[in-house]
């Protein structure tokens, strides 16, 4: 726990958006930072898993949401 709220604190210090939520046995801390998004999971046992999702920089226009809903929907 010592871990997670010293974590909270840094990104607020550095006036870093973050999301809280709780998945699967974990909080789950989710990061937008320009060109980047992190999913921080800290577990009950003290372990910490990060992912991170980075832009290639390219955008996009409206047209390319149906191709991105007929590509995730079941």
């Amino acid at each position: 726990m010592k871990k997670l709220l010293h974590f909270l604190e840094r990104l607020e210090q550095n006036k870093i958006y973050y999301r809280l939520n709780r998945i699967r046995d974990s909080i789950l801390i989710e990061i937008a930072v320009p060109g980047e998004r992190w999913e921080v999971e800290f577990f009950e046992d003290e372990h910490i898993e990060v992912e991170r999702f980075k832009s290639d920089g390219n955008l996009y226009d409206g047209s390319v949401l149906e191709k991105l809903l007929e590509d995730f929907s079941d």
